[in-house]
């Protein structure tokens, strides 16, 4: 069916009336020999290429560790799996990009498949209070999860990015809030404010842009939580820090990023991922957006080993901006 994207917003730095759009640029110039072409079509040949020079043979399947329920005094995080985790604040418990299918598509047929279970079985989650959904696309946007934990929560409260609403009601989620960039959304005691990110959206082929992406921070009790959603580094965030101060975790991408000459644009590598975390003055941070679907040419456990070389040479501390295990919890 059609994406809702009729509703219209004031113009602004990033929309023109009709299409969201990046105020940084997206395009780099491609290499001797590639597709100049950045169509939807170029975009998911180069999510599903592979470079038998640098990669890791993709595994079907692994096992998780098998972790505890996350109990114990709040604030905790656990890693679920790509950009899904479950935050635990003192009342207040939050899903981000909630992903529990076996393939980020259109279909559960066919499309890029899971090679991890999620950390968290839907049905072994904690009464979920909050959703907080960056942006469009599959690997984030997944109907079939929220339309679960909509069944099992039913007063759970969305929030996501401008346009993305209507199309929900229209798949039975309705009441979801959604922000532009530097709007805020209180949600009891907890202030939410879409940051900027850069990146794109679509879930069809004639709605590009047509809905905006965005990060969150949230401002909880004296304590502040960034989740960046799906980005490319961005000078936005230094002006992040500038006006919503420095978060006590953020949550940033480091996969998904090669060939750099055209995802670099929209996905961090780890070594944007420390630079924007040292442009957000975090306190500390954790990686994600890697490990759980295959979509694009670097190798399985790149991120990790690309992370440890940037980490080191900002001189940061391994603890400083980690990742988790898939199922395990950290207090913060």
């Amino acid at each position: 069916m059609p994406y809702i994207g009729r509703m219209t917003y004031p113009i602004s730095d990033h929309y023109n009336g009709t299409h969201f759009f990046n105020p940084e640029p997206t395009i780099r110039a491609a290499p001797a020999g590639e597709n100049q072409r950045r169509g939807f079509a170029s975009f998911l040949f180069a999510r599903l290429r592979r470079d038998p020079n640098i990669w890791t043979a993709w595994p079907e399947h692994i096992e998780n560790q098998p972790y505890p329920a996350p109990t114990g005094p709040a604030p905790t995080v656990t890693f679920i799996g790509h950009s899904s985790f479950l935050l635990r604040l003192p009342g207040l418990t939050i899903l981000t990009d909630p992903v529990f299918s076996k393939r980020c598509s259109p279909t559960q047929l066919a499309g890029p498949s899971r090679v991890r279970a999620p950390g968290i079985a839907l049905a072994d989650l904690p009464p979920i209070d909050l959703i907080l959904l960056s942006h469009n696309h599959y690997d984030h946007m997944d109907l079939i999860s929220l339309r679960q934990l909509r069944r099992r929560f039913p007063k759970v409260a969305i929030v996501t990015s401008l346009g993305n609403a209507p199309y929900l009601a229209k798949q039975r989620l309705a009441g979801a809030a959604e922000l532009d960039w530097w709007q805020t959304h209180h949600h009891g005691e907890t202030s939410i404010t879409a940051t900027p990110a850069r990146h794109f959206a679509a879930r069809w082929l004639n709605d590009r842009n047509k809905t905006l992406w965005c990060g969150f921070m949230l401002e909880h009790r004296g304590q502040k939580l960034y989740f960046a959603g799906d980005t490319g580094y961005t000078k936005f965030f230094k002006e992040i820090n500038a006006r919503l101060g420095a978060p006590d975790l953020a949550l940033l991408p480091i996969g998904a990023y090669e060939p750099r000459w055209f995802m670099g644009p929209v996905h961090m590598n780890p070594a944007d991922a420390v630079q924007a975390f040292q442009d957000l003055a975090a306190k500390s941070a954790i990686g994600m957006h890697w490990g759980t679907f295959q979509l694009t040419g670097e190798a399985y456990d790149a991120p990790l080993r690309d992370l440890a070389t940037a980490r080191a040479a900002a001189g940061l501390a391994e603890t400083a901006f980690t990742t988790l295990d898939f199922g395990e919890t950290r207090q913060f």
